[in-house]
């Protein structure tokens, strides 16, 4: 009897630590559909996507809002040290257009982490990396 008890308490102690875990989870691909150009506000668009990861303004009021997110095929992918070697986790990136607090545009991009390794590649690009991190700075993606 002592051994059940035990095993109810351990199964009980799992479900409790379960039900504190409070991270947010975002799902771009199927929240980004909600979002309309010209109807939706940036009310809305914080509703539906939350907070975003980056976000810039531009000289005529536009603001660009940026949504990033990774996504695991497996668990060995999540694994640290041997997880890059497994695969390469999904990029998922949402830009929202806003002027005037109304979405003017929603872009939606999705692709593997290692389809942009080819653009380290040469050494003519170092020069350019320079130039791409002001533009960076700047806020426009």
């Amino acid at each position: 009897m002592p051994i059940l008890i035990r095993l109810l308490c351990c199964v009980f102690v799992v479900c409790a630590l379960a039900g504190c875990y409070d991270k947010p989870i975002r799902h771009l691909a199927s929240d980004v559909v909600l979002i309309e150009a010209g109807t939706s506000s940036h009310e809305d668009v914080l509703i539906y996507l939350g907070e975003p990861d980056a976000t810039s303004v531009g000289n005529d009021g536009v603001e660009r809002w940026l949504y990033r997110d990774k996504h695991y095929a497996n668990l060995l992918e999540e694994t640290p040290y041997i997880g890059e070697y497994a695969g390469s986790p999904e990029i998922v990136q949402v830009v929202v257009v806003l002027k005037n607090n109304v979405v003017q545009d929603c872009i939606f991009s999705s692709t593997d982490e290692d389809n942009l390794d080819w653009t380290d590649d040469f050494d003519w690009q170092k020069d350019e990396e320079a130039e791409e991190d002001t533009e960076e700075e700047s806020g426009w993606w």
